[in-house]
């Protein structure tokens, strides 16, 4: 709709609910229960249409439907294929736009319904050959909400949605680990020090520590894998609370084998339909499991963050892309701007999953009807997240340089090249050797050698760097 039109400009048309009526622009294709939504629901500012699975999730449930309904003779052939018809639309994206209602909404999820029943309703109306709003010919309630409530087309229709959500949000994991494996082979040689409590422990390579932050990120992907596949459990037919109330008894098996056929996804009706209608298990599982992967994720940029310190007076031991001018007062401060924003969105997604938390535990008997808040955040977190890693990865990861002399420097300076000397002298020795390196500023290295506690060529071969990052055989006491 052109909102610089003046409202004697707009052509409109009257729809009616047991509130009264409404003028509704003609040229949209929801009606009067979505725009009195428009009008209570000014929270988010952010509409169903920013998050087009949820659409696609609405639309596949209402074609399952229409099949369902038309299959049994609910409705007539006719208008379960003008609903078809336009479900595939609204599936292809045409009428996003359209999906007006805000995110943040009260009535557990009727707005959104009616939002999807409205803009079907009156595209096929015009498949039909009829004018948007003759709701005599084809009904938003008694047409495409056939066999239905909010309750069970809502929850099913997100389920739906974090199912395709997940694809992408696994497959922008995969590229990130990707970007760390291909770091690690090339930074496989270069040794460093390793470090625990931010003290000096034992050498690595600085490989093996972008190595381990793949293999930190897999895991994840089996955690997401298993807690989505909980949502493959629907309640279509269940309508208002989970005894299927106005649904025929062949209804329910009839739309859930469709839905899986249309939506491509293997989805199955749940065992206890009042159970199903009033849980919200799975969401919370879900959330956790994305909130587990922001935990890992920010972690990992707070090492980088740390790596890269200085550049000369921290570790430096890696150099960051320098992506922006990191300061309006000190010329040449450079930030790490492209990890703080990761970590900053991780705090975001940690927050989501304690209102999804609360929101769980706040449902009461038959419903949750906290479920637009649980829907919202989990979105939010699944689309901040998937934007964030691929932020890191392009502007981040895959131009991270190390500064090798500077690694090599910290490795041979450091105390705690001793404890590689620990099978060879033993606890009390190398105790000693570290005190009197601390205390006089010497290096370890030299203390051994000027106290022949061990011959020069066999030290440097135990300190050389392929034989400090990993288990060695060492000669047995006879």
């Amino acid at each position: 709709m052109d909102m610089n039109l003046n409202n004697s400009q707009v052509k409109t048309r009257k729809e009616h609910d047991f509130l009264g009526d409404m003028d509704i622009p003609n040229q949209v294709y929801y009606g009067v229960q979505t725009s009195r939504a428009l009008e209570n629901f000014n929270i988010s500012n952010i509409p169903l249409s920013f998050f087009k699975e949820l659409i696609q999730g609405l639309a596949l449930v209402k074609e399952a439907a229409a099949m369902a309904n038309g299959e049994l003779g609910l409705i007539s052939k006719e208008k379960a294929d003008a609903i078809i018809e336009a479900c595939k639309e609204v599936i292809a994206g045409k009428f996003n736009d359209q999906f007006v209602v805000d995110m943040v909404q009260g009535g557990a999820g009727t707005s959104t319904n009616m939002n999807a029943n409205e803009v079907i309703a009156n595209r096929a109306l015009e498949i039909l050959g009829h004018q948007k709003g003759d709701y005599k010919f084809l009904h938003p309630n008694d047409d495409v909400n056939r066999s239905q409530s909010t309750n069970d087309v809502y929850p099913t229709a997100v389920k739906l949605a974090l199912l395709m959500s997940n694809r992408k949000l696994i497959s922008t994991l995969n590229y990130l680990i990707e970007a760390f494996h291909a770091k690690a082979v090339q930074f496989a040689n270069i040794i460093k020090m390793g470090r625990t409590q931010l003290q000096d422990a034992v050498p690595m390579t600085l490989g093996q520590e972008f190595e381990a932050y793949a293999a930190n990120l897999s895991e994840e992907i089996t955690r997401l894998e298993q807690n989505v596949n909980l949502f493959l459990e629907v309640n279509m037919g269940a309508t208002a609370i989970g005894t299927g109330i106005t649904a025929d008894p062949d209804y329910s098996a009839l739309c859930i084998r469709y839905l899986a056929e249309v939506s491509g996804l293997p989805v199955v009706a749940a065992i206890n339909f009042i159970e199903a209608t009033n849980d919200t298990g799975a969401f919370v599982m879900y959330s956790s499991a994305v909130k587990r992967l922001a935990i890992k994720l920010s972690k990992i940029c707070n090492d980088l963050r740390l790596l890269s310190s200085g550049p000369r007076t921290g570790l430096g031991e890696i150099n960051l892309p320098p992506m922006q001018p990191g300061s309006s007062i000190m010329p040449g401060k450079v930030n790490p701007v492209i990890p703080e924003v990761v970590n900053q969105v991780a705090f975001k997604v940690i927050g989501n999953d304690l209102t999804v938390t609360f929101a769980a535990e706040a449902g009461q008997l038959e419903l949750n009807v906290m479920e637009p808040i649980i829907v919202f955040s989990m979105f939010e977190s699944i689309e901040m997240m998937t934007k964030a890693m691929i932020t890191l990865r392009d502007k981040c990861i895959i131009g991270i340089t190390a500064n090798e002399k500077r690694c090599k420097e910290l490795v041979y300076n450091s105390i705690g090249i001793v404890t590689s000397l620990l099978p060879y002298l033993g606890y009390e020795t190398c105790s000693r050797l570290a005190r009197e390196a601390m205390e006089n500023n010497a290096s370890v290295y030299n203390l051994i050698i000027e106290q022949k506690l061990m011959p020069k060529d066999e030290l440097d071969n135990i300190l050389r760097p392929e034989n400090m990052i990993k288990p060695q055989k060492v000669e047995k006491h006879k």
